[in-house]
């Protein structure tokens, strides 16, 4: 598909439909991580398709080990933010740990929340064959769900870590059974994480739903990153990461520029300066 072609098919702001419309005519998906509302802005503006606040929060922002301390509070306040620098892409809010596991019923609460209080115009949970009533439950109230099978960070305890799902004939039948369980429970997309490319096509052509993959090969139907990790922003990236820009470093010359003037009395000069 020629550069222009994709860029005269962009729509105006891209929705549930429209992705369900891409898959059809095999248009790629192109999502990212956003955390505020300057990112947001700069990526919605550069023609991403899809803003995911994410619950990688906790590890990018706050410093944490694991996305399990994340709250529902702090996705909610920062899906606020995002959402107001969107104006194409759309908006998905990541449901945190707790906010889903415990009942349906809580799952829709929670759901509620992120589009009422945080702007959300779809929400991601994690899971499978387990989540597949709080999913159905979700999308009967009116809020359209993401799926997330695979390598699931929530649960890093069950996993052992962050272990590559799929590769034994057991776990690539379950990986398999819970896409398949995300699309018949109602999701309008699911993002496929760390598993064998080879899995990750064949349930992208089984699915009627778009897949978006992290980890996952090129098979997909599209490809999510945390900007963290794309823009050289991280202390350590996985090994399938591809890294578009060195911000680190740049932020890190510009400070140490800017403590050097100071130090010498050179920031701020004249030009400066109010007169």
């Amino acid at each position: 598909m020629s550069a222009v072609h994709v860029e005269s098919s962009r729509e105006q702001r891209v929705t549930v439909p429209s992705l369900a419309r891409r898959k059809r005519r095999g248009e790629r998906i192109a999502m990212l991580t956003a955390y505020d509302c300057s990112f947001a802005r700069i990526f919605d503006a550069a023609g991403i398709d899809v803003l995911l606040v994410g619950d990688s929060l906790g590890n990018v922002i706050q410093g944490q080990d694991t996305t399990l301390p994340v709250t529902l509070d702090e996705v909610v306040y920062h899906t606020r933010a995002v959402a107001r620098g969107a104006r194409r892409a759309l908006v998905v809010g990541d449901m945190p740990f707790g906010s889903y596991q415990v009942s349906p019923e809580e799952a829709v609460r929670s759901a509620i929340r992120l589009v009422k209080d945080g702007g959300a115009q779809a929400v991601k949970l994690e899971g499978g064959l387990a989540v597949r009533e709080a999913i159905a439950r979700i999308v009967a109230a009116e809020v359209p769900v993401m799926g997330h099978v695979g390598l699931t960070p929530q649960a890093i305890h069950r996993m052992g870590g962050h272990r590559v799902q799929g590769r034994s004939e057991e776990s690539r039948a379950r990986v398999l059974a819970d896409a398949r369980a995300v699309e018949e429970a109602g999701a309008f997309a699911v993002v496929l994480e760390g598993m064998p490319a080879d899995l990750a096509a064949e349930i992208t052509g089984t699915l009627e739903i778009p897949t978006i993959g992290i980890g996952a090969g090129v098979g997909c139907d599209g490809q999510v990153l945390v900007m963290h990790d794309l823009l050289g922003l991280s202390d350590w990236t996985p090994g399938f990461v591809k890294q578009y820009a060195n911000l680190g470093a740049l932020a890190s010359q510009a400070a140490r520029r800017f403590a050097d003037e100071v130090a010498c009395a050179k920031f701020p000069g004249e030009e400066h300066s109010y007169r």
